[in-house]
């Protein structure tokens, strides 16, 4: 089969890998749709976040890994001992891993399990005609989702968590921070939760024009001063999520927000930030953070099932496997008009 395979940084080569066999409690899947994350960029770009040396205790693997944690697909083949899911199934897959024994697991709080990883970073991916996986990742897609949904399906995923793990409520007024693709599904998920206000901030116009289609007040910190822009247009934030990851947004984030608001981190951050923590202290203020998802793909679907989420406003480019390193990889790194891109791998 076609894989794209991470050998190291910028070294992604599209080659013929084995098809492998879905081993007890596991599901191969033929892979419809992927989308590139910024995951696979830093992947691709800085060398960081795929398993190299040891292996992954779950997944056995360690690179060069087939790349790609986002994809949609039909199910193929079963290993033994699964249920619930049959060949022909259309799915989705919720690619962490956990052990299910780790007092996170047994807690519910399966995102944060000691040995915990991802497919397409810490095992073989997406990115490939097909996949095998383990059982309990997978998910049904109903025929209303297309598989190209399917594909944003775990963005969303991390998008929706952090708002549902935030404070905010029905009419309150939101800022985003960053207007990427998780930006851009916050903005889609903290308007399905009731915001009566949301507030873009990015530096380029062309993801904050995307923002604006989507309900946005859009506000370019390249131009204008943010917090001010923004505490004249609102009076000040209830809650501000935190999706670029630098300080300038980390210092606006907090001064915008009100007496009693908070600012939700879910953006990956590599490099220590300050943060003024006497402003939080006079404002009462809360900062948290979130980590992926958990307990949520089946929620994330329904909600795009039932037209709630519009998450094919985010697409803005599809490319085929062959070309997935200039066309994708290499193209969203200098053209900041793509939001996301997905590569058809079956048509």
């Amino acid at each position: 089969m076609k894989a794209a395979v991470w050998y190291g940084k910028k070294d992604v080569r599209v080659e013929e890998r084995e098809v492998k066999a879905a081993q007890a409690g596991q599901v191969k899947i033929k892979v419809q749709y992927a989308g590139i994350c910024g995951s696979d960029l830093h992947a691709y770009h800085h060398g960081v976040g795929i398993q190299e040396g040891d292996k992954h205790p779950l997944s056995g693997q360690n690179a060069p890994l087939t790349l790609g944690h986002e994809f949609a697909g039909v199910v193929s083949e079963l290993g033994d001992h699964v249920s619930g899911i049959k060949v022909g199934d259309r799915v989705v897959v919720e690619p962490l891993y956990h052990c299910g024994k780790c007092e996170y697991c047994i807690q519910g709080r399966y995102n944060q399990c000691t040995q915990f990883g991802f497919v397409g970073l810490n095992g073989d991916g997406g990115f490939a005609e097909y996949v095998v996986v383990e059982s309990y990742m997978v998910h049904a897609l109903p025929d209303n989702v297309s598989f190209e949904e399917g594909a944003l399906v775990e963005p969303t995923a991390v998008a929706l968590h952090a708002v549902r793990h935030s404070k905010l409520k029905v009419g309150q007024k939101v800022a985003v921070y960053g207007a990427g693709p998780i930006g851009l599904l916050t903005i889609l998920s903290a308007k399905a939760a009731g915001a009566s206000e949301i507030y873009a901030v990015d530096v380029f116009d062309e993801r904050l024009n995307l923002a604006a289609k989507l309900g946005a007040i859009p506000v370019n910190s390249a131009q204008v001063n943010a917090t001010d822009t923004i505490l004249q247009k609102s009076g000040g934030i209830d809650v501000a999520y935190e999706a670029a990851g630098v300080q300038p947004t980390m210092d606006s984030a907090i001064s915008v927000i009100k007496k009693g608001g908070e600012v939700v981190v879910i953006a990956a951050i590599p490099t220590p930030l300050q943060v003024n923590f006497f402003e939080l202290l006079v404002k009462e203020a809360n900062l948290t953070s979130t980590l992926a998802y958990r307990h949520i793909f089946p929620e994330v679907v329904s909600l795009i099932a039932e037209g709630a989420l519009d998450v094919k406003q985010v697409i803005t480019k599809k490319i085929k496997l062959d070309n997935i390193v200039e066309e994708g990889l290499e193209l969203l790194m200098s053209d900041k008009s793509h939001a996301k891109i997905l590569i058809e791998i079956n048509e």
